[in-house]
C-alpha cells in the first residue's frame, strides 16, 4: 500500500473517525470487507440516513448496496483523506456547513459543497446545478 494511504489509515484511527465508522457499520448491520488503499467497505448498511448511495466515516465506506462501482470507491476514498485532513470529527460540522452553502446557492446539496467538489462530483454521481442567480427565467 502506498505511504500516503498508510498515513491516512493511521491518522483516521488516531483521530477516532475510523473507530466511529466501524461502530456505525456494526449498529447498521453492515458486513465489513477490506477495500483498496486501506479502506474498509461496509455493505448492507440498513438505515436510510444519510440519503446517499454511500458515505464515508474515517476509512469506512458504508453503503446499503452489495457492491460499489470503482468510480464511487475512488470518490469515497477521497472523503477518507478529507477526514484525515480535518483531524477527524471536525469534518462533520464542516461538511454540513458546506452542504448548507451549496443548497443556499444552487438548491443542490453537492454541487457547491467544497468536500464533494474536491472528491470529484462526477465520480460521486452528483449533478452540476447552476447558481440561483444564473438561471434563466421562463420566457427570457
Amino acid at each position: 500500500m502506498n505511504r500516503r494511504f498508510r498515513f491516512r489509515r493511521v491518522a483516521n484511527y488516531v483521530n477516532l473517525a475510523t473507530p466511529l465508522g466501524l461502530l456505525i457499520s456494526i449498529i447498521g448491520g453492515a458486513t465489513r470487507n477490506p477495500g483498496p488503499d486501506g479502506l474498509i467497505l461496509a455493505f448492507g448498511y440498513r438505515y436510510r440516513f444519510p440519503v446517499a448511495g454511500a458515505f464515508t466515516v474515517g476509512n469506512v465506506v458504508l453503503t446499503r448496496w452489495d457492491a460499489l462501482p470503482d468510480h464511487l470507491v475512488r470518490h469515497e476514498g477521497r472523503h477518507a483523506t478529507q477526514w484525515a485532513w480535518c483531524v477527524g470529527l471536525p469534518m462533520l460540522p464542516l461538511y454540513l456547513l458546506s452542504m448548507l452553502v451549496s443548497v443556499m446557492v444552487c438548491g443542490n446539496q453537492a454541487t457547491y459543497n467544497l468536500f464533494e467538489r474536491l472528491a470529484d462530483l462526477e465520480d460521486g454521481g452528483y449533478p452540476r446545478a447552476p447558481l440561483w442567480w444564473r438561471r434563466r427565467r421562463g420566457g427570457e
